[in-house]
């Protein structure tokens, strides 16, 4: 074990120890603000019985904070790291998006707090209380020293959504269209329509699946026709393919089945104001009507060449 990995593992145990015993382990302790059993049903987990089920996750966070004299003298809320940073904190991550690891929500909930101006480390327990007759749990410390682990991607891109028509890749205007885009200094993220009529299941869940499948299916389709053109599925690789100024081909799977509120149906329409509204597209262009009022401006493309 390292002497990092040792001293981490030390001031574990002691972040929800008593204040005695802190205080005998460390001569000039910071200050320390703390959130205790916050229990919530969250949706999360890597397992295929854990998705479209609420658990309840409870969570413990202790900040170190560099104090302000003056602040607490005067009894300014402003000048302190309120309590309500650490509830944000995980409010904002929980929304974010679903993931499958308590690892990496406990990452992202520290980054996030670290990022007052006050916090100088944090210690985050997160715990399931309903996998059985057991607590399963992480628990980590992070440093402002050390830097957030977690990048938080506040200025992502604004792209440009175009939904494609069915047989897209086969219209001969494809080569020009991809041509035009690529030159474009506003990022574009294709969405294609399967061309094929998908399977269909008995039930809602696996015919979502299904039709999201068969969406992807279509997508890479599209991408053999042109080595511009990469298809990607997580919110990671759209950041990086929009900040090098790529054309993206949109696989929708993951991000939709990770989504706290996703849309209500794989209808391609459906999916594309959904997803132009979650990356706050510049615009979404459709191949059939727009529809005025939305969130995102849409304009209607009748062809590739009016894209």
């Amino acid at each position: 074990m390292s002497d990092r990995h040792a001293r981490d593992q030390h001031a574990l145990r002691l972040a929800f120890a008593a204040p005695l015993d802190r205080a005998r382990a460390d001569a000039l302790p910071l200050d320390r603000i703390s959130l205790r059993e916050h229990v919530r049903e969250v949706e999360i987990g890597a397992f295929q019985l854990e998705r479209g089920v609420l658990q309840r996750v409870r969570f413990d966070i202790v900040a170190e904070v560099v104090p302000d004299t003056e602040a607490v003298l005067g009894d300014d809320v402003d000048g302190i790291l309120s309590y309500d940073t650490l509830i944000e904190a995980i409010d904002v991550e929980l929304e974010a998006e679903r993931l499958n690891l308590l690892e990496t929500l406990a990452e992202r909930i520290a980054a996030r707090v670290l990022l007052h101006d006050r916090a100088a480390r944090v210690f985050v327990r997160i715990e399931k209380l309903d996998r059985g007759p057991h607590v399963l749990g992480v628990e980590i410390v992070r440093s402002r020293a050390a830097g957030p682990v977690v990048p938080l991607a506040e200025d992502a891109p604004t792209p440009r959504i175009v939904l494609l028509a069915e047989g897209a890749q086969d219209d001969p205007a494809l080569g020009a269209m991809l041509d035009r885009l690529a030159g474009d200094p506003v990022p574009t993220i294709l969405i294609a329509t399967p061309d094929f009529d998908a399977p269909r299941a008995a039930h809602p869940m696996p015919q979502r699946r299904i039709d999201l499948l068969a969406m992807e299916q279509a997508a890479w389709r599209l991408a053999a026709r042109d080595d511009r053109c990469v298809v990607v599925d997580s919110r990671t690789e759209l950041d990086w393919s929009m900040r090098r100024g790529g054309i993206t081909l949109w696989a929708p799977s993951r991000i939709v089945l990770d989504a706290t509120h996703g849309p209500e149906n794989a209808d391609p329409a459906t999916l594309a104001r959904w997803f132009a509204a979650e990356f706050d597209a510049v615009e979404l262009v459709l191949p059939g009507p727009a529809a005025p009022g939305g969130s995102v401006p849409e304009r209607q493309a009748g062809s590739l060449d009016a894209v």
